[in-house]
């Protein structure tokens, strides 16, 4: 290879690595497997007027993890202290892995947040009671959660799906990253434990989207 080669292909990726640094960072929350519950279920699980008791607030505003678990059931398996984040909902989900997955013998879907129908479905067991889904068990598109402002700086759109490198020691390219938009997000990407183990990462680690113009 000759000089002038060899100057190009430094050049090339000093481009690179200079547009990423000059990219802002987005951190990175890994999300374990949970469950999200609707009144009528917390009820039949817990017990009648049954309150959330929180345990740690989340990074998006209003969201916590609750102290609560409950059991997921299938007929092949189970997933035991999955953890209720509140507040309640209008209807009950539960997020899992791939992983999990195999665990309890399904193969739900991959879907975004609230996206339910025809999903899953799984036995929900807590200590008052039990409820059979017969949708709602899926496994979570990863996302990017922003605000207007944070859109506005990144140049994307609510719905728009694109590419992200997550940096670190096992550096990994995700190429459909949902990009979800409101007033009442926080800056943050949503990860499973499945990519977290894949890329080495992280809560607290940080991710790049990547201008689609720029190579990988």
């Amino acid at each position: 290879m000759n000089s002038h080669a060899i100057q190009s292909i430094v050049e090339k990726v000093l481009r690179k690595l200079q547009q990423e640094m000059e990219t802002p960072s987005i951190p990175i929350g890994v999300s374990a497997r949970h469950i999200h519950l609707s009144k009528e279920h917390l009820e039949m699980l817990f017990g009648k007027n049954y309150q959330l008791t929180k345990k740690a607030n989340l990074s998006q505003p209003g969201q916590f993890a609750a102290t609560e678990t409950v059991t997921v059931v299938s007929s092949k398996g189970s997933l035991e202290r999955v953890r209720i984040l509140g507040p309640i909902r209008g209807a009950t989900q539960i997020e899992i892995s791939k992983t999990d997955s195999v665990k309890l013998g399904l193969n739900p879907p991959l879907r975004e947040s609230g996206d339910i129908k025809g999903s899953a479905a799984a036995t929900i067991v807590g200590p008052k009671g039990s409820v059979f889904l017969s949708e709602g068990l899926i496994i979570a598109q990863n996302h990017i959660h922003m605000t207007p402002k944070d859109a506005e700086q990144f140049n994307v759109e609510n719905g728009q799906y694109v590419k992200v490198k997550i940096q670190g020691q096992r550096p990994v390219l995700f190429d459909r990253v949902l990009i979800r938009v409101s007033p009442r997000y926080q800056l943050e990407m949503h990860i499973d434990t499945d990519e977290a183990n894949a890329s080495l990462s992280m809560t607290g680690d940080n991710a790049i989207l990547l201008n689609p113009s720029v190579p990988v």
